[in-house]
């Protein structure tokens, strides 16, 4: 096993510019509870781009280098340059998860168990052609899963039980999901048929209203309907759901669901200036509308609007209910939990600007994953 390998690394410079680039890197040897893994697939996520780009103005982007190294840069707007200040000058790998194949393994047992078998990761890092980490950031994988199928074993999957245990521990009954006909809104359709739970989806365009039905979603709306609140309460009358998460985050939208939730809470009941008695309850866990938040208060008072991280819910519930829900990914990887990719590109081609445009773009039907390995 070679001590070196390639990573993607992304720098803010003094001058206010975003610079990506690939850096060879030292792997260390695995201590007692340490791998090493070589990296076969990694996903691009909307949650990997924040550090990816930063606040860059991709569309400034120009490539420079050869084919095998380039580096691109970009320009930071001004007024946005203190949000990254903290970063100035420090070259910062990329990559929240990923799956490979494990090559060197330290003393202890757990790692020792580990050696030749291929296991997801958690942690950081991971678009590097191998990742040196710690046994319990790791995922053991059933026997014959390759690495594409378990690079999205972390993320998305813990999110979506997340979402559903959060309902339970909160005292909800069903759920509305925003930007639903994406990779994780299908997973959570599969997640909640399965589980039987209520789920309303909130959708953009017709086409993905299509795709999400034919999945076997019983209630799908679009926002860009005329109708489009009438039918939202009417899906909320219809499920009794209270409780939203938001993955665009700007807007009105998620002020509209409040509304809809307290006029589906409310038909038929005695009027009061304060509004239904029942707390409605919307998180927001994504950005894909960077623009304030607008809300119109004609949702009562019983209400709440606030973030929601996946690593804060997974320290709230513990060690032992966190292994629990890793173990149901695992057993259900190449079911529920199944993810699907538009490309597959190296660390070299995530860079050219053809794909930065495109998975930048974070549209439905177009999720990347990077292979470390390929062209290797």
């Amino acid at each position: 096993m070679t001590d070196t390998a390639l990573q993607l690394r992304s720098l803010v410079t003094t001058d206010g510019r975003l610079e990506l680039s690939l850096a060879r890197v030292d792997i260390p040897a695995p201590a007692e509870d340490e791998v090493v893994v070589r990296v076969e697939a990694a996903p691009i996520n909307p949650s990997d781009l924040g550090l990816l780009f930063g606040p860059a103005d991709m569309g400034t982007a120009e490539v420079s280098g050869g084919s095998d190294d380039p580096v691109v840069t970009a320009t930071i707007p001004e007024g946005l340059r203190r949000s990254v200040a903290a970063r100035v000058g420090e070259s910062m790998p990329v990559g929240n998860e990923g799956a490979g194949v494990v090559v060197a393994a330290g003393s202890g047992d757990a790692a020792q168990k580990l050696l030749g078998r291929t296991v997801g990761m958690i942690g950081g890092a991971m678009y590097s052609q191998l990742r040196c980490i710690k046994t319990h950031q790791c995922l053991e994988l059933p026997e014959g899963t390759t690495p594409a199928e378990g690079a999205s074993c972390f993320v998305n999957p813990l999110t979506a039980l997340g979402m559903v245990e959060t309902m339970r521990l909160e005292g909800h009954s069903a759920l509305v999901h925003t930007a639903a006909a994406s990779n994780l809104g299908q997973m959570l359709n599969k997640l909640c048929m399965e589980d039987g739970i209520e789920l309303v989806n909130i959708v953009r365009r017709p086409e993905q209203v299509d795709l999400l039905r034919e999945l076997g979603a019983k209630h799908v709306v679009s926002s860009s309907d005329p109708d489009f609140m009438n039918d939202l309460i009417a899906a909320l009358t219809n499920t009794g759901a209270t409780l939203a998460f938001d993955a665009i985050g700007g807007g009105k939208l998620a002020g509209q669901i409040l509304t809809a939730m307290e006029a589906a809470l409310s038909a038929g009941e005695e009027y009061s200036r304060y509004g239904s008695t029942t707390h409605k309850q919307v998180y927001i866990y994504g950005g894909l509308d960077r623009s304030p938040t607008e809300l119109h208060r004609n949702f009562g008072m019983a209400w709440g609007l606030g973030g929601w991280l996946l690593t804060a819910f997974l320290q709230k519930v513990g060690p032992a209910e966190g292994q629990r829900l890793r173990q149901r990914v695992a057993d259900e990887i190449r079911t529920t939990f199944a993810s699907s990719y538009s490309r597959v590109v190296s660390l070299a081609e995530a860079l050219s600007l053809e794909a930065i445009r495109a998975y930048g773009r974070q549209a439905t039907g177009e999720k990347f994953l990077i292979d470390p390995s390929k062209g290797l």
